[in-house]
């Protein structure tokens, strides 16, 4: 079947659905070209189908596929931000990064390798998962391309700054604690988003701390409310190079059912967005979305929020690089 596509300012976009039916056609996020179908890529989509690094029920590694049918729906314009994001930069999907499923560190080297080359052209990465576990390798090339330590934003419902699991440094739970020991966190500008449940002990607060971590749990969003969030978020990071991680499961199961390790009262989807549109205007240099499960997602509502999650993600990466003059 011929692709019939938009295309604005030089630039090619998501198959044309009044054309083509939305069901139909490539399987690409947002039906968006394949990486091999442009001469160059301003902002890439990855996936990393992995998820040999969690503690309670697998799946994560059909995260990146799914996300990407659940974008079918996806538009060029946001209204939220004014943008058109595809026709501000050239986006393209990279398709999936293949790494062993046996062997954690081999994985965590191959994503490491593989986002540097990704990223060799001055491109930016929006990563879906795949576990926690990904977020370190990622972090390392974001700090490396960035040539300095970076700040982040990670909205979970959990820390993922404990040690280890049954004697081991790398999985879904350790990621943050292993780049802050590695120097690739810029400690002054870290800060959990969302954050609740039951933890192993109060020491678990203590160690966070003493990483340099400021909290915001789920029910700060809920008391002080999104705008004033977003104040303390910008106030925190300033105008330091950001990458943002999130773990779908920072939504409440009611809107995020399809994750790993689920935990009772949560942030909307509709907080996330307005969260991350708040950041608009900051540097982001990656992200990624990670822990979408498909097994336990029914009626697709985890799929449909990461996707959106995504699309955002990407219109202010795409917003940041057009002020800048930093597309092709």
């Amino acid at each position: 079947m011929k692709e019939i596509r938009i295309e604005e300012n030089g630039r090619l976009g998501p198959i044309n659905a009044a054309m083509i039916p939305r069901y139909a056609g490539g399987g690409t996020y947002a039906r968006l070209p394949r990486l091999d179908q442009v001469e160059k890529a301003d902002i890439k989509i990855v996936g990393v189908p992995f998820d040999t690094g969690v503690s309670y029920r697998p799946g994560a590694r059909f995260g990146a596929n799914h996300v990407r049918e659940s974008s079918r729906l996806i538009r060029p314009y946001n209204p939220a931000t004014d943008t058109s994001p595809f026709a501000q930069s050239q986006v393209a999907d990279a398709g999936d990064m293949a790494v062993n499923p046996f062997n954690i560190n081999e994985a965590i080297e191959t994503i490491e390798h593989e986002a540097l080359e990704l990223t060799s052209d001055g491109s930016t990465l929006v990563t879906v998962g795949g576990d926690h576990t990904i977020a370190l390798p990622l972090l390392r090339a974001a700090s490396q391309r960035a040539g300095a330590p970076v700040a982040m934003l990670h909205f979970d419902a959990h820390l993922d700054t404990w040690d280890t699991y049954f004697g081991a440094e790398y999985t879904h739970g350790t990621p943050f604690r292993r780049a802050v020991e590695e120097g690739i966190l810029d400690t002054e500008a870290i800060c959990h988003v969302g954050t609740r449940g039951p933890l192993y002990g109060k020491k678990d607060l203590e160690d966070d701390k003493r990483f340099g971590f400021g909290i915001v749990t789920s029910s700060d969003v809920y008391y002080q409310g999104v705008r004033e969030i977003v104040d303390k978020l910008r106030d925190r990071i300033g105008n330091r190079p950001l990458y943002i991680s999130v773990d779908i499961d920072v939504l409440d199961p009611a809107h995020a059912p399809g994750t790993g390790t689920p935990e009772a009262g949560g942030i909307t989807s509709r907080e996330l967005l307005e969260i991350l549109r708040g950041l608009r205007g900051l540097n982001i240099v990656g992200a990624d979305i990670v822990e979408v499960a498909p097994a336990y997602d029914h009626a697709e509502l985890t799929g449909v929020a990461a996707s959106h999650v995504t699309y955002d993600l990407i219109s202010l990466i795409s917003d940041f690089r057009a002020s800048k003059g930093m597309n092709s």
